[in-house]
């Protein structure tokens, strides 16, 4: 059954009214009509279910029906903070780590990035990765849309780290010399609620200089395993790692 992001303002009583982007793919591409049900969410952790009732033009009456419970959202707060990697693998990154339960992405200015946003630029790259996240969010069945963040530079990510309990990096070198016990040993102090702070570098990875910083600001620096991971895998890696830690194992 299709979902849709509904905002909350466009939910009175027991009416919710899609507009825009949503209410064309209902009528143009999905070619409902009257009677069809759809999953309304507000992007706070209300689920409906309801039933279309109008098809107007550039807006869709729906009919809440009853509500929802949900339990697609991971027991544990992931924010992904990503040193900005090349081409469209952000874009690739926010996507599949979306539909692996992520609650939001930190994009960051590493050591090691080619690619820099300017002003003019990253407004626009912003709003992208948001619809992305959203349309993910809808197609994965989550009840919430991760946020994406404004891009920053390496001291604004130390400085957003302080908000976090668990932090964990990414380290090539760590990998290296067979240092994979941390990650599994860090897992296991993560408690039901916890917020955590994933830092992967770009393509060649965290530099030293920022390791040692992000080591002294408290974060455990973390192989992913003998393979050495790409910049667009190694975040689906710790999604998947945490995912199975908390969702699946016995």
């Amino acid at each position: 059954m299709q979902r849709y992001f509904v905002p909350s303002v466009s939910w009175e009583n027991d009416r919710v009214y899609l507009k825009d982007e949503d209410a064309k793919h209902i009528s143009k591409v999905m070619r409902m009509q009257a009677g069809d049900n759809i999953i309304c969410c507000d992007n706070k952790g209300r689920t409906s279910l309801c039933e279309i009732i109008d098809l107007g033009g550039n807006m869709i009456e729906a009919r809440i029906i009853e509500e929802m419970e949900t339990t697609s959202e991971m027991p544990v707060q992931i924010t992904i903070a990503q040193g900005l990697p090349k081409a469209d693998k952000l874009e690739y990154i926010v996507q599949k780590g979306t539909e692996l339960g992520a609650k939001a992405f930190f994009p960051f200015a590493a050591e090691r990035s080619v690619v820099k946003w300017d002003d003019k630029k990253a407004g626009k790259k912003k709003e992208r990765l948001q619809k992305i996240a959203k349309e993910a969010a809808e197609q994965s069945h989550r009840s919430m849309i991760p946020e994406i963040l404004n891009p920053g530079s390496f001291l604004d990510l130390l400085n957003y780290a302080q908000q976090f309990k668990i932090k964990i990096v990414a380290y090539e070198e760590a990998a290296k010399q067979a240092e994979y016990s941390r990650f599994s040993s860090t897992l296991n102090k993560i408690e039901h609620g916890d917020s955590i702070l994933c830092v992967i570098g770009p393509e060649g990875g965290i530099s030293e200089k920022e390791a040692e910083q992000l080591m002294h600001h408290g974060f455990e620096l973390c192989g992913l395993g003998p393979r050495i991971l790409r910049a667009e895998t190694a975040p689906l890696y710790i999604l998947s790692a945490i995912s199975y830690h908390f969702e699946l194992k016995g």
